[in-house]
């Protein structure tokens, strides 16, 4: 199993470590609910240094990545980034993930540099997807091991972090991004991004400086009781916004337009993507399913692969992902159902062991921040 830079940290904190995607992960520090709360309110700090990272430069680098990724490269300027996937070649998605457009200091003349952040279990998977498309003049480079990742997320993320930073934090805006000294460490990529929907950063510093920059920003936090967080928690977050997950909402068997992701899908681009035919021929002549979410009119909680009923008992889809919403108090999920049921206020059942529980089609996201 796999380690990040903090993982000792992590253990003397006395987490609950667990496998995910092959690293040693912090699951749980005090309660999920606590942590949930924690960044809903204030201010908590992840380690996602399981993340990968790719570099993408070269004359070609835009061409390419409009020829892999669904959304418009185009558009980024220096200091944007941008929420995209990659289709594979059969409608679905290899990966969902970041475009970061870089500066071209260490760029030729005529070539543009890019970042991509993937998802941690798909590092390896990606990176072949990449280069068995790759027939451009084009270099990539994996970063993976020797990047750091820190998300300081919530409402106090900001008073946390310009402690530790001359760069004008309220002046990079959602989906920017800056590079700067933070904590006395240089070049520190600091970008406007998140999973939780709580507002805050993303922190990409070279993996020996991360648990320096780590212990500054705990300090930092001090007088916000700040916490550290788990995969816990960012998961609950996420749901309650309505965030896709890798491998439980979407996969290589999902449609981007199946999964609400249209409008990273722009199908109007001249570039020719991978299964771009296939989304246009889903836009025109409709889709068979859509994702939707799901209000449950139970204290059940369902899991990943639970049957979607109709009132007959029929089955009709399942369940990607469920939890118990701490802010909410009671259960929400997601999960497929045929177009003619994502319609809101469409009545499912849900089958939880032998029985059937109500459960109600909603708008995500769940909770309004």
């Amino acid at each position: 199993m796999l380690s990040t830079p903090l993982t000792n940290i992590h253990e003397r904190l006395g987490a609950k470590m667990a496998d995910f995607a092959g690293y040693n992960m912090p699951i749980v520090y005090s309660t999920i609910g606590e942590e949930h709360e924690q960044v809903r309110e204030a201010v908590g700090v992840f380690d996602v240094s399981h993340m990968g990272e790719f570099i993408v430069r070269g004359r070609d680098a835009l061409v390419f990545l409009q020829s892999v990724t669904s959304n418009d490269v185009s558009k980024l300027a220096i200091g944007d980034a941008q929420y995209s996937c990659l289709p594979n070649d059969d409608g679905g998605i290899v990966d969902d993930l970041l475009v970061y457009r870089l500066q071209e200091d260490n760029c030729s003349e005529g070539e543009q540099a890019f970042m991509l952040v993937v998802n941690a279990s798909n590092i390896g998977k990606d990176w072949n997807w990449l280069e068995s498309k790759n027939r451009f003049d084009v270099q990539m480079i994996d970063i993976s091991s020797r990047t750091g990742l820190l998300a300081v997320q919530g409402p106090k993320a900001t008073e946390v972090l310009q402690q530790l930073t001359n760069v004008d934090l309220a002046d990079i805006s959602y989906y920017k991004f800056k590079k700067g000294v933070l904590g006395g460490h240089d070049n520190v990529l600091i970008s406007a991004t998140g999973y939780t929907g709580s507002g805050g950063f993303e922190l990409y510093v070279a993996a020996e400086q991360l648990a320096d920059l780590w212990q500054k920003i705990m300090t930092a936090g001090s007088d916000f009781n700040i916490l550290p967080c788990g995969l816990g928690a960012r998961d609950t977050l996420r749901l309650e916004m309505g965030y896709c997950l890798y491998g439980n909402d979407i996969d290589d068997s999902t449609s981007p337009l199946e999964a609400g992701l249209g409008w990273i899908t722009k199908l109007k681009v001249e570039s020719d993507f991978s299964s771009k035919a296939i989304f246009l021929d889903q836009k025109k002549n409709g889709l068979t399913r859509k994702l939707v979410a799901l209000n449950i009119d139970s204290r059940r909680v369902p899991r990943q692969g639970y049957l979607i009923c109709d009132s007959e008992q029929n089955e009709i889809g399942h369940v990607t992902s469920g939890t118990q919403s701490p802010t909410l108090d009671t259960p929400i999920a997601m999960g497929y159902v045929p177009v003619d049921y994502a319609v809101v206020g469409q009545e499912v059942l849900i089958k939880i062991g032998k029985k059937y529980y109500k459960a109600e089609v909603g708008k995500a996201p769940f909770v309004k921040i």
